[in-house]
């Protein structure tokens, strides 16, 4: 039987020109697809059109493979960026989290899955210290320790060509860097392109090093926040997925920060996470279009 609510999903950018909205509306309309969400952007700066289609399944002759097939012939004809793609609500979605000792993106996200609230199977949990072992294993998610010794490039080398071979096991379509404290190298950055979304305090290039809301504290500031986003080599400057902030005030310490600073980094991950999986963030170059 026909599943009313699996969908299909086309999202794709190209430079902008008149008649793109019919090229797209009339390819589903000649093989019957009926859309429930359309979403569209011009970028006057840049001459760019950006979109998303969302299609119901049942109300096509073919699966998402045949529409992927069929869809290339438009994509050619509008000069859409390689990176067009086709997805199938119908299809799990997986994720591998990365991370370090702090534990407090790790839960929530598991919380949210365990909930039903984010809907990806986790397929592993990657750290380089044991400590959310315990915590994964209770959720039934694989734990691997791969630890990093200080000071020796090339173990480190080993410990990240042990990691990506255990992420790359998976096929996950995100790669979650939940507090991980280690620089991913170029190669990495490169292959999980579009693929590894990080988490840090917005207070970058600002505060940057060890101790960031110590060093707020000691500014006065009046807003803190965070920052989700795609990583590239460039440290801690990959596109944007999402942003939030929360006001502090003087009568708040170091600590009242850190608990703040971390309630907001958990809800900013999961959001930009959830954005990411529902194939809602279209990059062009260093910047993002999030339907």
């Amino acid at each position: 039987m026909s599943n009313p609510e699996r969908r299909y999903v086309i999202s794709f950018g190209c430079p902008d020109r008149t008649g793109i909205i019919a090229r797209i509306s009339g390819f589903l309309a000649e093989h019957g697809g009926w859309i429930v969400e359309a979403a569209y952007h011009t970028d006057p700066d840049t001459g760019w059109f950006f979109t998303r289609q969302v299609v119901r399944a049942d109300s096509l002759p073919f699966d998402a493979t045949e529409l992927r097939t069929r869809f290339a012939d438009v994509a050619e004809s509008l000069s859409a960026e390689s990176s067009w793609q086709v997805s199938d609500t119908g299809e799990r979605r997986r994720a591998v989290i990365l991370v370090s000792k702090a534990g407090h993106c790790l839960y929530d996200l598991l919380g949210r899955v365990a909930s039903g609230e984010l809907d990806v199977d986790v397929a592993a949990v990657i750290g380089n210290h044991e400590s959310l072992g315990d915590i994964t294993r209770a959720h039934g998610i694989p734990f691997h320790h791969v630890p990093f010794p200080a000071g020796d490039a090339e173990a480190k080398a080993s410990a990240f060509a042990e990691v990506r071979k255990l992420v790359d096991e998976h096929e996950p379509h995100a790669v979650v860097l939940a507090r991980f404290m280690q620089v991913l190298p170029p190669e990495l950055c490169e292959a999980w392109a579009g693929r590894a979304l990080n988490i840090h305090h917005s207070f970058l290039p600002s505060f940057v090093g060890a101790r960031p809301y110590h060093q707020a504290h000691a500014r006065g500031v009046k807003l803190i926040g965070a920052t989700c986003h795609y990583v590239t080599a460039d440290l801690d400057a990959g596109p944007i997925v999402d942003q939030d902030v929360i006001r502090v005030d003087h009568g708040d310490s170091v600590e009242d920060m850190v608990r703040k600073g971390r309630d907001i980094e958990k809800v900013t991950l999961a959001r930009g996470l959830r954005w990411h999986l529902e194939g809602r963030v279209l990059v062009h170059g260093n910047r993002t279009v999030v339907f």
